[in-house]
Order: C-alpha cells, then structure tokens, then sequence
C-alpha cells in the first residue's frame, strides 16, 4: 500500500487547513484588508505548503527508493524526485 493511501487521511486534513487558508485570503482582499495583512496570511500558507511537500517528498524516499524491490524502480523513483525539484526550484 502507498504512503499517501496509508496516510490520507492525515494528508488530506492538511490540503483541506490549505484550502481555509486560501479561502482567509480570498475573503480578505474581498474586505480590502491591509497589504501587510494578506501577505502574512500568504506567508502561512507557503509555511503549509512547504510541509505538506517535504513530508511527501520524504515518505516518497523512504518507500520507493530506500525500499525500491529493484533497481529499476529506484531509479525511477529518483527520476520522479528529480522532475519535480526541477519544478520545485524554478
């Protein structure tokens, strides 16, 4: 069984505080909030997002590379990590 399926729970109660947070900025450009207001809530949300990513990401190393049944797996759990750094870090 999958990291994310065996942690789905937990993980999508993470995407949901995510998604009340998108929706806290939402109603706060709305209200026409201060600029300093909004980005502090942006800044939380990053926070969020970060997290959730690098408790992905880590499962994902633990289970489908340290773990790997074969080399081909492996590398193409490598491959994966790899493709979405590139992402990641543009």
């Amino acid at each position: 069984m999958s990291h994310t399926i065996r942690e789905q729970a937990k993980l999508l109660s993470r995407v949901r505080r995510l998604k009340g947070q998108m929706e806290a900025v939402e109603r706060a450009l709305d209200a026409e909030r201060p600029c300093g207001e909004i980005l502090q809530l942006l800044s939380s949300i990053r926070g969020a997002l970060a997290g959730l990513t690098g408790e992905i990401l880590e499962d994902h190393l633990q289970e489908h590379v340290l773990q790997a049944e074969t080399e081909s797996a492996r590398r193409q759990a490598v491959d994966e990590i790899s493709d979405v750094l590139k992402t990641y870090l543009r």
